[in-house]
């Protein structure tokens, strides 16, 4: 790994000791006003930029050949996944994805062919922000990211060391490659919101928030979710968004 990347794991370190000695709070969104403004400034971008070249980009692009990159990525994700499982204590869940790997790498064309799935194995789906919380980590306060969207600060740590545990990183040593697929990566991401578009209601800024931190709460608690969607300032829905 490069000296710059051990500089940036430090950092993460860092960032992360200082969360495991911040107090969970609940419902903690004491950066609202500013968390709005970026959202503000998000949509602006998205308008103008994201949102175009996502609409060309599913228009032009044939679904087969889009599902089969998206194979091949997910594929080098079961790694990184089976990376999380192990850290969590929990080798059954690390081997399954071992033989997802194995399996769509050797039958399935370098992965672009989810041949684990057809048969029957499906992935286990972790990131780091989930293996902090198996650590007891607290989940932090929400924060809306340039560019990026929404995150807690402990998602956000997971996500920053997750990069760094990509085995894209080891298979293309090149960071042409490796920032280019996280691009496209987040470009299909970009796809797949544009048919949930019109499912946003009330206040844009609290669905969009409940939503991610629900999802995050699916993800921590194995699909277990306690109804608490927009379980904050029930006034808040009544604002004009």
């Amino acid at each position: 790994m490069s000296s710059s990347s051990n500089q940036v794991m430090s950092v993460v370190l860092t960032v992360w000791l200082a969360i495991m000695n911040t107090p969970a709070l609940a419902n903690d969104d004491p950066f609202q006003s500013l968390n709005r403004e970026i959202l503000e400034f998000n949509d602006a971008a998205d308008a103008v930029i994201l949102r175009p070249i996502a609409v060309a980009y599913d228009e032009t692009v044939p679904r087969p050949i889009r599902r089969g990159l998206m194979n091949a990525y997910d594929n080098l994700s079961d790694v990184n996944a089976a990376l999380n499982a192990l850290l969590q204590g929990r080798p059954v869940y690390a081997v399954r994805n071992t033989g997802r790997v194995l399996l769509n790498t050797t039958f399935g064309l370098l992965g672009v062919i989810d041949v684990a799935s057809d048969i029957g194995i499906e992935p286990y789906e972790t990131d780091f922000g989930h293996t902090l919380a198996r650590w007891g980590a607290p989940e932090g306060p929400y924060v809306m990211v340039p560019f990026l969207g929404p995150r807690t600060f402990r998602s956000g740590i997971g996500d920053i060391t997750d990069s760094f545990m990509s085995a894209n990183d080891y298979v293309f040593d090149d960071d042409l490659i490796t920032w280019g697929s996280r691009g496209w990566r987040v470009l299909e991401y970009r796809v797949d919101l544009l048919d949930a578009e019109d499912l946003i209601t009330g206040d844009r800024y609290v669905f969009i928030r409940d939503a991610y931190l629900q999802s995050r709460e699916a993800l921590v608690n194995d699909g277990v979710v306690k109804d608490t969607f927009s379980d904050f300032e029930e006034d808040e829905w009544d604002e004009d968004f």
